[in-house]
């Protein structure tokens, strides 16, 4: 009788279960877009640690320029560019924008605070956030074959950006961001922080710069 019992009670509990699950299906008359989300490739950037003038961390994705430093013309910003591949389609070409900017309100400390426990990332994002190309930035190149390997002096980026190593400040930086254009037409130009957030590590790198310091 027992056994008889539970097995009842069983079958009546999955029946109200899936009575449950059709009304809700049912009562659903909205459509979302982002229930339509797919992965897609993320751009990658591994910075060259050795050439920053000031000490940084990988993760950081961020090199430093030192004022103090008589030879600052000649300091170098090195990174190479790459993809990973999350989704089901590749990278046609990723299209490289560069600009100069003003030092936030609130910036990174330096040295680079590094979160705990994991003693892997840095505390916070070392740029701002969203990464979204905007007025400011401009296209540098568009580029078709990967991995590729950047190398600049501070006063090429200056020039770059048509300004002087004069007249910059500390905190001010350079700044390269990304847009991917993928092999199915689509064009990926806007990354947020759950995706490239340097202080969460996250696995894409939508932008990498260098800042100046004064140390």
């Amino acid at each position: 009788m027992k056994y008889y019992q539970n097995k009842t009670y069983m079958k009546t509990l999955l029946l109200a279960m899936s009575l449950i699950l059709v009304g809700l299906v049912a009562c659903k008359k909205v459509h979302y877009e982002w229930e339509d989300y797919t992965y897609t490739p993320v751009p990658t950037v591994t910075i060259d640690t050795a050439k920053s003038a000031l000490p940084t961390r990988q993760a950081a994705k961020v090199v430093f320029f030192n004022l103090k430093d008589p030879n600052l013309a000649a300091e170098q910003f090195s990174y190479v560019l790459n993809w990973q591949a999350l989704g089901t389609s590749g990278v046609k070409s990723i299209e490289v924008y560069n600009s100069f900017n003003r030092a936030e309100p609130s910036v990174p400390a330096y040295p680079i605070v590094i979160s705990s426990p994991g003693n892997q990332y840095p505390n916070i994002a070392q740029f701002p956030l969203p990464s979204i190309v905007g007025a400011n930035d401009k296209l540098y190149e568009t580029v078709t074959e990967f991995p590729k390997t950047y190398t600049f002096t501070a006063v090429q980026l200056a020039a770059l950006n048509g300004i002087s190593l004069s007249d910059v400040k500390v905190n001010d930086y350079f700044l390269f961001k990304f847009i991917l254009n993928l092999n199915d037409g689509s064009r990926i130009v806007t990354f947020f922080n759950n995706i490239v957030d340097e202080a969460r590590g996250e696995p894409g790198d939508c932008r990498t710069g260098a800042r100046f310091k004064s140390q």
